[in-house]
C-alpha cells in the first residue's frame, strides 16, 4: 500500500471525507457502498467499492460458486475449464440504481404518496422506487 501525501482530519462524530481524487480513481459515487478493513498488526484501514456477490470476472449475479474468496458465475468456471480464458469482461448486467437525496420530510411525503397509491405492496418495493433501502423505508415508517 502507499501513501498518498493526503491527510484528512476525523470530525466528531468520528467521520472522514475521501478525497475526490482517490474517489473519482477507485470509480465511488454517490450511495455506493464500500467495505472497510482493518489490518490490527500495523493499524491500517484499507476501502474498497463493496460490489455484493457477483462474479469476480463479468459481474453476473446469477449461477455463483465461491472460489478463493471470490465468486464466479458458471459462464466464466466454464471458459476458464476450456482454455479460452482470454476474452474481453461481459457487460455488467445489474441495474444501476441512483441513490437520491431528500430530506427526510421529502422522504416520507413520498412514501405516503406511494403507499396510498400502492397499499399492497412491501418495504422492499417501496424502496426500489424511491431508490432508497429497505430499512430506511422502515424508519419512514416509524416517523409517520
Amino acid at each position: 500500500m502507499k501513501s498518498t501525501g493526503m491527510t484528512r482530519p476525523l470530525d466528531v462524530l468520528g467521520r472522514i471525507v475521501i478525497p475526490k481524487e482517490m474517489r473519482t480513481s477507485m470509480d465511488f459515487n454517490v450511495g455506493d457502498p464500500v467495505e472497510i478493513f482493518m489490518d490490527q498488526d500495523t493499524n491500517t484501514l484499507a476501502f474498497r467499492k463493496y460490489t455484493g456477490m457477483s462474479c469476480k470476472m463479468c459481474g453476473s449475479i446469477e449461477q455463483l460458486t465461491y472460489f478463493k474468496e471470490s465468486f464466479l458465475c458458471n459462464d466464466c468456471i466454464r471458459e476458464l475449464k476450456s482454455g479460452n480464458a482470454i476474452s474481453l469482461p461481459k457487460k455488467d448486467t445489474r441495474e444501476k440504481v441512483r441513490r437520491s437525496h431528500y430530506t427526510t420530510q421529502q422522504m416520507i411525503k413520498k412514501l405516503k404518496e406511494l403507499m396510498l397509491e400502492l397499499p399492497n405492496s412491501t418495504q422492499k418495493e417501496y424502496a426500489k422506487i424511491l431508490g432508497t433501502s429497505q430499512p430506511r423505508i422502515s424508519q419512514l415508517k416509524k416517523l409517520l
